[in-house]
């Protein structure tokens, strides 16, 4: 029997890992450099923590947030344009269908096989065919607003918890450049493993990552030991 044909593409992809590594690095990044900015005041081991946890749970909200918001003005557009296709379908059906037979044959087909196309595709279901082929809507990448959100959170959650757990564990003597480093490498492993999903190079994805979490981790570093508030202090 001959093998079956399978093709594995990433485009798939895009969508959740855009949000879940964009969440991952930013709970890290954002989190990281805030317990080193703290840290490097010297603050209590007590103020650190509550600042991580805060940064944290602040970081969760606003991505869920931002994320929402940003996701149903995709939303509102793609339920307004469908909603005035809808409408043209009810009015102009024949201008419609020609519509639709010369996105076809600009595609390349030849005129007659376009038209018939179109007619099938409209018989079939008018509406997703020019949802998909004159707007580019698919069910497959509607926008989703609350899943957006959720998925946003739970990933900044989860990439902020690794440097509020090094800090916890941490002695107060290596505290910064401990957290500074463990955060890098977990950076290093996200964008290499985000770079590979995407078909990209593992190297070049660790390294753009680790080498602006650096810089914000510094810059943070910096800015704490100028206001050293002692060690009861925030």
């Amino acid at each position: 029997m001959p093998r079956r044909h399978r093709e594995s593409h990433r485009t798939d992809r895009v969508n959740w890992l855009r949000a879940a590594v964009l969440g991952a690095n930013d709970g890290i990044v954002s989190t990281a450099s805030l317990i080193v900015g703290v840290a490097a005041s010297h603050a209590s081991s007590a103020s650190i923590m509550v600042a991580g946890v805060a940064g944290l749970i602040a970081g969760a909200f606003s991505m869920a947030a931002g994320e929402y918001i940003s996701v149903s003005s995709q939303a509102d557009t793609e339920n307004a344009d469908l909603a005035t296709e809808r409408r043209e379908l009810e009015s102009s059906p024949q201008q419609e269908l020609k519509e639709l037979a010369g996105i076809y044959i600009k595609r390349g087909l030849e005129p007659k096989l376009a038209a018939q196309v179109a007619e099938q595709l409209t018989a079939h279901d008018a509406l997703a065919a020019h949802a998909r082929d004159e707007l580019g809507i698919t069910p497959e990448f509607r926008a989703r607003p609350m899943q957006a959100a959720l998925a946003s959170a739970a990933a900044f959650s989860s990439g902020a918890s690794l440097p509020l757990l090094s800090a916890f564990l941490l002695p107060d003597a290596h505290r910064v450049v401990g957290i500074m480093v463990s955060s890098l490498v977990f950076l290093a492993v996200l964008g290499a493993v985000a770079a590979r999903a995407g078909g990209a190079s593992a190297l070049k994805g660790a390294a753009r990552v680790v080498l602006w979490s650096t810089l914000a981790m510094l810059a943070t570093a910096w800015i704490g030991s100028l206001f050293e508030a002692g060690s009861g202090a925030v």
